[in-house]
């Protein structure tokens, strides 16, 4: 495949997170939705591919449409359908499985033929933690009891934080992380960076070359490295520049862009391009990319890190600069 051309050039399909990448709470980052408007006229498929299990996909997928974006319900590729599928090839059909989470967590199930309690007391035979903003202590405490006394325990995803309109807040790997301290006992992890929610999206879309898209290095860009997959960072959202610089090789993405206009940048398309023509930014960003290559090579050869403090401060200021 020819190295020329824009990274809508070299991929047929886009594996897209959303929180962080398309939008912020209710609101779209700047320039997400033009981004991906392109892309599907450029002929690629998306699939939408979240760790937040906290919505139904027909709920997600309505919300993306309200942005302006062209989407169908299956376009929406949740943790929680991925935890479903991880209990079906555990439990038989039709088991009695609890639920904590979002009301996507327990519709996910549902749609797998599974019976969904809230209770320890109801026998499930597993259990499923997904994000919700109003889990209680008294959810993480049944979830507990089942998990303790042997019940197949799924995480949708470990996710520490997630981005809100408010700024950054506790993830579902928290409320997962007090079962685990609760019952010693580790779950199976259904979203990313493992491969069950990476082979339901490229199966959903039937993705051939696809490209991940997110803002997390130790999610979005370890899951691709985990499936063989290319990735692109978008500065929109978790990921810092000190975070970037400082990515084990497993967090370090293929392409790095300010926002999802690196997806049509040409100059984006060349290993850890930064979007920067587009942008009208070239210094600030170029000096990014040159960091990374110095810092990571430092790292691997047990190094300290050669970008000192003063450096790291005016590259994020140059990559602020760069998003304003």
């Amino acid at each position: 495949m020819s190295e020329a051309g824009t990274l809508l050039d070299r991929y047929d399909s886009l594996l897209v997170d959303l929180d962080g990448v398309v939008y912020r709470g209710r609101a779209a980052l700047p320039h997400a939705v033009g981004s991906l408007r392109s892309a599907k006229a450029a002929g690629l498929a998306i699939a939408y591919v979240t760790n937040n299990a906290a919505r139904p996909p027909d709920a997600v997928a309505s919300h993306l449409r309200d942005l302006g974006l062209e989407v169908d319900d299956a376009d929406v590729v949740t943790s929680a359908q991925a935890g479903a599928r991880e209990v079906a090839a555990r439990v038989p059909a039709g088991s009695v499985v609890l639920a904590v989470g979002g009301p996507g967590v327990g519709e996910a199930l549902r749609r797998r033929g599974f019976e969904v309690v809230e209770r320890a007391d109801q026998s499930p035979v597993a259990v499923v933690m997904g994000f919700g903003p109003d889990v209680s202590w008294r959810q993480l405490a049944e979830a507990s009891y089942a998990v303790g006394v042997g019940a197949v325990f799924v995480a949708t995803n470990t996710d520490t934080s997630i981005p809100t309109a408010r700024g950054i807040a506790p993830g579902n790997g928290t409320l997962v992380a007090a079962v685990v301290a609760a019952t010693g006992r580790a779950p199976i992890v259904a979203g990313k960076p493992f491969a069950p929610l990476m082979r339901e999206s490229i199966e959903r879309i039937d993705a051939r070359r696809p490209l991940v898209v997110g803002d997390r290095l130790d999610t979005d860009i370890e899951a691709g490295h985990v499936s063989g997959i290319p990735s692109l960072l978008v500065l929109t959202g978790v990921t810092t520049v000190d975070g970037l610089l400082d990515a084990r090789p497993e967090h370090r993405p293929t392409f790095v862009s300010t926002d999802l206009r690196g997806l049509s940048d040409t100059r984006a398309a060349t290993p850890l391009g930064v979007a920067e023509e587009a942008l009208g930014h070239d210094d600030g960003l170029a000096a990014l990319r040159g960091a990374c290559v110095r810092s990571w090579a430092s790292i691997d050869l047990g190094r300290r890190s050669p970008v000192g403090d003063d450096e790291r401060a005016r590259l994020a200021q140059d990559v602020d600069d760069a998003l304003r």
